[in-house]
């Protein structure tokens, strides 16, 4: 009996572990846009105050979205204390909305991690791929793995905010089991 537990429990533990190990499924544009632009589409909304987590960017966004200049992609390193941040007119307290799709030049399994100083939601194919809420300094978000079914594109959507001081927002990608690599700003689109 105990044999029987003891080989019941390891073979559930390595069923478990391998159902949370499996890479996220991305779903493709759908359609694939005919062309694409550079950069990535943002909205800005902006706050006279500090704000700390997610759900306060949310409204603050929702309360009064501004357009801003596209980004050219999400190669934005640290930026020193009251230095404009992405393409906003703002150095801090604000939200951003940021739209577009991220390239996958051959299908496979990818690790993604992006870089974040303050908060951050980021999905690409319908899969969240960085997640942070709070504040740091400019810190890599958990690496998480997914799928590309095909060569293409992929929706991208991003809700960052900056609180004050200093800020980043970047991300890393490579084939799993390879070196990630910082992603060229030719890799997104709008």
């Amino acid at each position: 009996m105990l044999r029987f537990l003891i080989g019941t429990t390891f073979v559930l533990g390595v069923f478990c572990t391998a159902a949370v190990a499996a890479p996220l499924k991305l779903t493709p544009a759908n359609p694939q846009p005919a062309s694409v632009k550079s950069g990535l589409d943002v909205s800005y909304g902006y706050s006279e105050t500090k704000f700390k987590t997610l759900s306060r960017a949310k409204q603050i966004h929702a309360a009064n979205p501004q357009r801003g200049e596209p980004l050219r992609g999400l190669d934005y390193r640290e930026k020193e204390f009251g230095e404009l941040n992405l393409t906003a007119t703002q150095p801090w307290y604000f939200a951003a909305r940021i739209k577009g799709y991220y390239r996958f030049d051959a299908p496979g399994v990818y690790d993604i991690e992006m870089f974040t100083n303050d908060g951050l939601d980021a999905s690409i194919g319908g899969q969240q791929v960085g997640y942070f809420s709070g504040i740091q300094g400019c810190e890599g978000t958990v690496v998480t793995q997914v799928e590309a079914p095909v060569a293409g594109w992929y929706d991208l959507d991003i809700l960052y905010y900056q609180n004050a001081g200093t800020s980043c927002l970047m991300m890393k990608a490579g084939p799993t089991g390879q070196k990630r690599s910082w992603v060229p700003n030719s890799a997104f689109g709008r």
